[in-house]
C-alpha cells in the first residue's frame, strides 16, 4: 500500500490499519464504510463497469451526494498521481520503507 503511511496516520490505530491493508472486506469497519471501500475499488479497477445503482448503494449506507464526489475525487486524484508516477519511472525515496 504505497500511501499506508498516511492511512496509519489518520486512523491512529495500527492493528486497524493492518487489517484494511491486509484485507479490507474482512477489517472491522463498519458497513458504511465497508461500502465506500467497496465503491472506491470498484471505480479504480473497472471505472467503465460503474452505473447509478452504485451510487444508489452508497446513498443508501448514509452518504450524501457532495460525499460521493468527495469520494470520487479522491479516487480519481489517487489514480491520477499514481499513473503518472509509475509512467514517469517515479520512485519513492530511500528512507521510505517498502513495507508501509
Amino acid at each position: 500500500m504505497h500511501h499506508g503511511r498516511g492511512l496509519r496516520r489518520l486512523l491512529k490505530d495500527d492493528a486497524l490499519f493492518a487489517a484494511i491493508r491486509d484485507d479490507w472486506r474482512s477489517a472491522p469497519v463498519d458497513a458504511k464504510r465497508q461500502a465506500m471501500l467497496g465503491w472506491a475499488v470498484k471505480l479504480t479497477h473497472t471505472p467503465g463497469e460503474m452505473t447509478e445503482t452504485d451510487l444508489v448503494s452508497l446513498r443508501s449506507a448514509g452518504f450524501s451526494d457532495r460525499d460521493i464526489l468527495d469520494i470520487a475525487e479522491v479516487v480519481g486524484y489517487y489514480a491520477y498521481v499514481n499513473r503518472l508516477a509509475d509512467g514517469l519511472g517515479v520512485r519513492t525515496e530511500e528512507w521510505i520503507p517498502d513495507d508501509e
